[in-house]
Formats: structure tokens, sequence, C-alpha cells
């Protein structure tokens, strides 16, 4: 269930992920936000689903658009994936006449802790109709040896 807001758009999160990096912020709402701040916020709740496979975790977003060009992946502090890009708006022309307004520009940024069997070294990503696929490989669990001991007696 979404409980906190979160600084980038109007994306929520849970309180009780663990994983999730968002920030609340208490005062969200309580202050005028500069025409320029709404501009870079309006394309920040970018889609993400995260799942996890027995070889690996995977991410994908859609960024509908945008170009492999505009994205940044990259990984911060060791185990933190960071998602980040921005689809700059349209040049108006002098004589353009808009009816409407509705593809949101801006700026985005997405953070993720990844667990301690993510093999941060071997991260990969591609982007394929508007769809950033980043693909974290997993450390095989090894499964402990069992040895039978006899009972004497």
């Amino acid at each position: 269930m979404s409980l906190i807001p979160s600084f980038f758009g109007n994306r929520r999160t849970n309180v009780f992920d663990p994983i999730s990096l968002d920030i609340w912020d208490p005062f969200d709402g309580f202050f005028a936000i500069p025409s320029s701040s709404r501009e870079t916020s309006q394309f920040a709740n970018a889609k993400i689903d995260w799942k996890e496979t027995p070889e690996a975790h995977v991410f994908k977003v859609d960024l509908p658009g945008l170009k492999k060009e505009e994205v940044k992946v990259e990984m911060e502090e060791g185990r933190i994936l960071q998602i980040s890009g921005e689809r700059c708006k349209e040049q108006e022309e002098k004589n353009d006449k808009w009816h409407r307004v509705e593809r949101s520009s801006g700026k985005f940024l997405r953070r993720f802790r990844l667990p301690e069997n993510a093999k941060v070294d071997q991260v990969k990503a591609g982007m394929e109709n508007g769809v950033l696929t980043v693909t974290v490989p997993k450390e095989e669990v090894k499964k402990p040896e069992v040895k039978a001991i006899d009972i004497s007696g």
C-alpha cells in the first residue's frame, strides 16, 4: 500500500519496504512550487517493475519516446542502482498554436538498494521499443554439504 509521498512526482512508496530509497517530505504540498520545478518533476513517475528470477534481478522501465542516450544507468555506493534521465520539452515555433499538451517532460531519478547476492560488477542494460531492461546477475547460492553421522550403540 502506498504510504509515503516522493520527491520525484506523485509516485508513492511503502514505508515498510527496506529496499526503497524514496524519502518522505513532511513539507510536501505546504509551499508553492516554482514552475521550473514542476516542469522537472512531471516526468518523474517513470514506472519500474523489479522481478527476481533464480538467475538475476531484472528491472524494466517504461520510457516511451526516449533514446538510450537520454538515459543513465549507474551503480552508486557499491550496491545502489540508479536509473535517471530526461525528456526535453519540444521546441516551440512562433507560429505554432498548441491545442493540447499532455505528454510530460522533465527529469526522473529512481534508486534501488540491491541485495547482497547481486553481482554489481556484471550489470547489463538494454533498451528496445521504449523499454529499458537492466539485468543484475545473482551469485549462486551454495548448498551446504550434508554429511551423515553414524550413531554408535
